[in-house]
């Protein structure tokens, strides 16, 4: 018996939010147990995890035969989980961004995403560069953990005291309980987002709408679905470090082994269309530019910009529809958002900075 699209979407959404839950629960006791930032939990493990709906598709198509869906799942979800993740949970709460961010993580996304388009230059994201993509990530991962284990409180000094061995099998149960929640979260989030695509996309058919408006739509943002909820917990239960640290570390997760893993996965690469090298590539990139000022002024996710993110995502679907349509009002929107939208912004940006800046300053002289 199959369930009507309706129940599908229903209980896609039960099972999101009940996984973000589990996910964010044992994923923050997680970070306290092991004495680590929840930022470095969200960062690494919760990252990862939403992530794998991405890898799972995008390895598969490749493996299929279908690597140009690997490029395009990979840049829309990282458009998606900035303009409209980060901007919606923004909404909820103002969100905290650590020093480390923008020091290190943001950074690295940046030069991730700029190096993937200079990679897709020649037409192919080629099966060597695709292993070049994959150490990155292992020289990130290593140095986050270095880092970690620098961290002050994160390695026991040799004068604490040794636990009773009680104490010890009891820290081992509840350090394999915060992993069974981590495992039966992010399996609630697969299977969440695999039911909510399938029910919306039955319903999109009912109504008439075309396969390439589905593609570019439900699909696309079904992917990052776990991302989705894992962020809104995680706001609304107060971790707000891990609701950042998902999407970025997601995204990071995204360019170097979701992209880097289907280009080894694929006979001959990932190939690259014109479209995306003067399109879809320099959106994710300049997505990735623009949290660099957005994160600087005054260490927070305001409200106006996650606003702000919520309608470049909203002129980013509009610009998609217009061009699947092939209407020629694509140029012109294009034009306006580099010659207005976006300088607008970075003016914006600059003076939230400078204010944030006189501040700091103005308190530090009291």
């Amino acid at each position: 018996m199959t369930l009507s699209p309706y129940l599908h979407i229903l209980l896609g959404l039960t099972l999101l939010f009940a996984g973000g839950d589990l996910l964010v629960r044992g994923a923050s006791r997680l970070a306290r147990a092991l004495g680590v930032s929840p930022l470095m939990v969200g960062l690494t493990v919760v990252a990862f995890g939403t992530s794998a709906p991405e890898a799972a598709v995008s390895v598969q198509a490749s493996l299929a035969g279908n690597p140009g869906l690997a490029l395009g799942n990979v840049v829309g979800s990282n458009v998606f989980n900035v303009l409209l993740i980060l901007g919606m949970v923004s909404l909820i709460a103002p969100l905290p961004v650590q020093r480390q961010l923008i020091r290190l993580d943001v950074p690295v996304m940046i030069a991730a995403s700029l190096l993937v388009c200079v990679l897709a230059l020649d037409g192919t994201v080629g099966v060597a560069e695709g292993a070049v993509l994959i150490s990155g990530l292992v020289g990130y991962l290593g140095y986050l953990v270095q880092q970690g284990r620098r961290a002050p409180g994160s390695v026991p000094e040799e004068s604490d005291p040794v636990p009773p061995a009680g104490a010890r099998a009891r820290g081992t149960k509840s350090l394999i309980m915060d992993l069974v929640l981590i495992a039966l979260g992010l399996g609630a989030l697969v299977w969440g987002a695999d039911q909510l695509v399938e029910g919306s996309v039955a319903i999109a058919r009912r109504f008439g709408a075309s396969e390439l408006v589905i593609g570019l739509t439900l699909v696309a943002a079904g992917t990052s679905l776990p991302e989705v909820a894992a962020s809104v917990v995680a706001a609304v239960r107060g971790e707000r470090e891990i609701a950042v640290g998902n999407v970025v570390g997601s995204n990071i997760f995204n360019l170097l082994f979701v992209l880097g893993a289907s280009a080894l996965a694929g006979e001959g690469g990932v190939p690259v269309p014109q479209g995306a090298l003067t399109f879809d590539l320099p959106v994710m990139a300049g997505v990735a530019l623009a949290c660099f000022p957005v994160f600087l002024t005054g260490r927070v996710i305001s409200r106006w910009e996650g606003a702000l993110f919520l309608l470049y995502y909203a002129i980013y679907l509009v610009l998609l529809l217009v061009d699947a349509s092939g209407h020629d009002a694509r140029d012109l929107l294009w034009n306006a958002m580099l010659e207005f939208v976006i300088p607008l912004t970075a003016v914006t940006a600059l003076l939230g900075w400078w204010r944030g800046e006189m501040d700091r300053r103005t308190l530090g002289h009291r």
